[in-house]
């Protein structure tokens, strides 16, 4: 089991996340983003509270120790088993636990779990204290700004309030409303329109709670002017899927500080070669990881190349790194020849 960090450590490791994305941030994307960044946090796909403590499926919890800074993330809404859920993540070795209260999705909301939380604070209250009790690590909410007709000027900071006086010292804001009825969780990324203003204000009114912002963040220069503004942290959701090498190439030196040198797409792609052998030796299909490598070079000459390759080529038995070589190999052949793409 990973050690807990110390409070200092995850605090520097917040200035810029990943977020948690259903379908994308499994353990294999989180190696590659690791691979990009020593110190961005990384987050998992939302984790139900049921599907661990009724439903015992505890291979969801699988990542590698090399991931870490790795934060789970729970969606639920029962505080006895929010708890018990976040014992298991905590025994698990993860460096944070969050609550979901954003996702828009109608199987959440069914759930009561995810953004429709925005209307219950007093529960999200009693869940985040009975995760905290239950276990040692730190404990987290994501939210949005509000939902459907709520006013987000008044809706949250009484939801912030309340989180804050049951222990939870840091919270990641998705600077849109969710229209739970009458939007899809797509249009739920898109269509609200974002209110950035507001969550500044929110670090203005609560001080002491760090803050991460969330939404429309698309560029690591965006990130920058961001924290350069006042708030504590940037969380980077799919602009850091679809061009993992311009969020996070640069990252550690820009964010972070770092004197070392950047990294590179391609030292990324050397460097998942020996994890991929290892995951097709225990039974794993190529396309499991390669999938989530299609965008490292996005906006470089070989872009469309390497995502032919990848695509066509890892599906097919008994494709290997081998296949991984050759089209990195073509990316490299047209760096100096072909356009952009």
């Amino acid at each position: 089991m990973t050690d807990f960090p110390t409070k200092k450590g995850l605090c520097d490791a917040h200035r810029l996340s990943i977020a948690p994305m259903m379908d994308w941030t499994d353990r294999h994307c989180r190696y590659l983003h690791r691979r990009l960044s020593r110190h961005a946090l990384l987050y998992t796909e939302m984790v139900t509270a049921p599907a661990l403590v009724r439903g015992g499926a505890v291979h969801l919890l699988e990542h590698s120790p090399e991931e870490y800074p790795v934060a789970l993330q729970l969606g639920g809404s029962d505080p006895a088993e929010l708890a018990r859920a976040a014992r298991m993540g905590a025994q698990a070795g993860y460096a944070e636990i969050n609550l979901n209260c954003g996702c828009p999705s109608d199987r959440v909301q069914s759930g009561r779990f995810g953004a429709i939380l925005m209307t219950e604070p007093a529960l999200v209250a009693e869940c985040c204290a009975a995760m905290i009790d239950a276990q040692p690590v730190e404990v987290t909410v994501k939210c949005r700004i509000g939902v459907d007709d709520q006013t987000p000027e008044e809706v949250l900071p009484e939801f912030l309030a309340q989180i804050i006086a049951a222990g939870v010292q840091r919270v990641q804001i998705h600077a849109r409303k969710a229209w739970l009825d009458g939007l899809s969780p797509k249009e739920n990324r898109d269509i609200p329109p974002l209110n950035y203003d507001l969550v500044q204000r929110m670090k203005m009114l609560f001080p002491n709670l760090h803050i991460s912002i969330n939404g429309g963040i698309t560029s690591l220069d965006q990130a920058v002017s961001l924290l350069d503004q006042g708030l504590d942290g940037v969380m980077v959701g799919r602009a850091a899927y679809h061009q993992p090498a311009d969020i996070l190439c640069a990252a550690d030196r820009r964010i972070f500080g770092s004197t070392e040198p950047d990294t590179t797409p391609e030292g990324a792609v050397q460097a998942m070669l020996p994890y991929i052998e290892t995951h097709l030796a225990s039974g794993g299909r190529l396309n499991q990881i390669t999938r989530h490598m299609l965008g490292l070079f996005a906006g470089r000459p070989g872009a469309r190349a390497w995502r032919r390759h990848l695509s066509e080529g890892a599906t097919r038995p008994g494709a290997g790194p081998e296949l991984v070589e050759r089209a990195l190999a073509e990316v490299t052949d047209l760096k100096e020849s072909s356009p952009i793409l």
